[in-house]
């Protein structure tokens, strides 16, 4: 039914490498509640969950005298731009369709827009989807970013997420290409 599942993204060395930076606690919270979100809102929840776990997948360590230092990424960060092509390299590597991997790619690049002089972003359903898991997930000063979870249990909700998603596709009676979202 779907090409690549949320533990094909998980566990690809490239996803590895870069996810723990911002938090794989976060990464998988925003990728459930992304999914619960375009639910609702008559998004692709697969989509909606893929870019959820890549999301900060672009991440830079900002670290100053060996501590993370919130205010110089606030000033200088640009992790969605480059999760954005991060996350589609992932994802045409792992076999995502590719115009599903440029969706998810823009959503990625438009989930926040910290990077941005100041004005308002116009997003689509799915883009608004994976903004609002983000922010549904934040906590004050990036404490996010810093929840722990171990592999096993990082893993074992993916794979739950998987199956909600294959779940509500079958329930749906709808094929997958039917819900994406351009």
């Amino acid at each position: 039914m779907r090409n690549v599942t949320l533990e094909n993204l998980f566990t690809h060395p490239i996803a590895k490498k870069y996810l723990g930076r911002s938090g794989i606690a976060h990464a998988i919270t925003v990728a459930e509640k992304a999914f619960h979100i375009a639910q609702k809102s008559g998004v692709d929840p697969d989509q909606a969950a893929k870019a959820g776990l890549l999301h900060d997948i672009g991440h830079y360590t900002w670290y100053r005298n060996g501590e993370w230092d919130y205010q110089l990424y606030k000033e200088n960060d640009i992790h969605a731009i480059k999760g954005s092509a991060r996350a589609h390299k992932l994802l045409i590597r792992s076999g995502e369709v590719p115009q599903d991997a440029k969706t998810i790619a823009l959503a990625i690049l438009l989930h926040t827009d910290s990077y941005l002089p100041d004005g308002e972003l116009q997003l689509n359903p799915l883009q608004r989807v994976v903004s609002l898991a983000d922010e549904a997930d934040e906590e004050p000063g990036g404490e996010h970013h810093y929840r722990k979870v171990d592999h096993i249990n990082a893993l074992e909700r993916i794979q739950g997420l998987d199956m909600l998603i294959d779940n509500y596709l079958r329930s749906n009676n709808q094929k997958h290409t039917n819900l994406r979202i351009n």
